[in-house]
């Protein structure tokens, strides 16, 4: 499973947390769509290692799981953040 970079707006805490909002993806017609994160959790990371679905994680890397709507359904994704790469990435 590959990760897709996508657009992400976060907040940054005083005390160093990330809190994931919103995200952006281009859907397969290519069209902009736009969903609010209703609720999220970070996964500790633990140093570097590779997910059951091929996804190669590093130590420096934020992992968040996350529940958005989609079509009134809720769909759990996982965003990563890599701070050295300064780009959030999504695989669902």
């Amino acid at each position: 499973m590959q990760k897709t970079a996508v657009d992400v707006i976060c907040q940054h805490s005083k005390d160093g947390t990330i809190i994931p909002l919103r995200l952006r993806v281009t859907d397969a017609e290519g069209e902009l769509q736009t969903y609010t994160i209703k609720e999220f959790r970070r996964l500790a990371t633990g140093g570097s290692y590779t997910l059951p679905n091929g996804v190669h994680i590093s130590r420096s890397a934020f992992v968040f799981e996350c529940v958005i709507p989609v079509f009134g359904q809720r769909k759990l994704i996982n965003l990563y953040y890599e701070p050295g790469d300064i780009v959030w990435k999504i695989t669902y």
